[in-house]
């Protein structure tokens, strides 16, 4: 299983972290990272790390305000979200990919397991 947490309501300027904890059985997979929803709108992968902490990859509409970091001892991974937008404004997902992070950063993104999303909300 994926467990995110982290989400919530922020001014546009401001930060937010998203976490996201593996438990169980899930050990078959080469990225992590997460993809988003907005409401009407088709899922967008935005970032993504290797297991091996060795790659990581971002959307163009991300790129440069957000951070993924991963700690495998614990079995984690977070997303330091900065500068934040309106239109960043969604439900965002934890997920695997066994495409070393080429399935879930892409349009739309493919992946293997999900977890249970967290809404960020992005207004004044």
């Amino acid at each position: 299983q994926l467990q995110a947490s982290g989400g919530g309501l922020v001014q546009p300027g401001g930060s937010l972290t998203l976490s996201c904890s593996i438990f169980g059985s899930i050990s078959d997979y080469s990225g992590i990272g997460w993809f988003r929803q907005a409401p009407g709108k088709e899922r967008e992968g935005i970032s993504c790390i290797t297991r091996d902490n060795s790659n990581t990859r971002y959307a163009d509409s991300v790129k440069g305000r957000f951070t993924i970091a991963s700690y495998n001892v614990k079995a984690s991974v977070y997303l330091q979200m900065d500068s934040l937008k309106p239109e960043d404004t969604a439900v965002y997902y934890c997920a695997t990919d066994r495409m070393n992070c080429l399935g879930l950063v892409s349009s739309p993104p493919t992946f293997d397991y999900r977890g249970r999303g967290t809404l960020v909300t992005v207004s004044s």
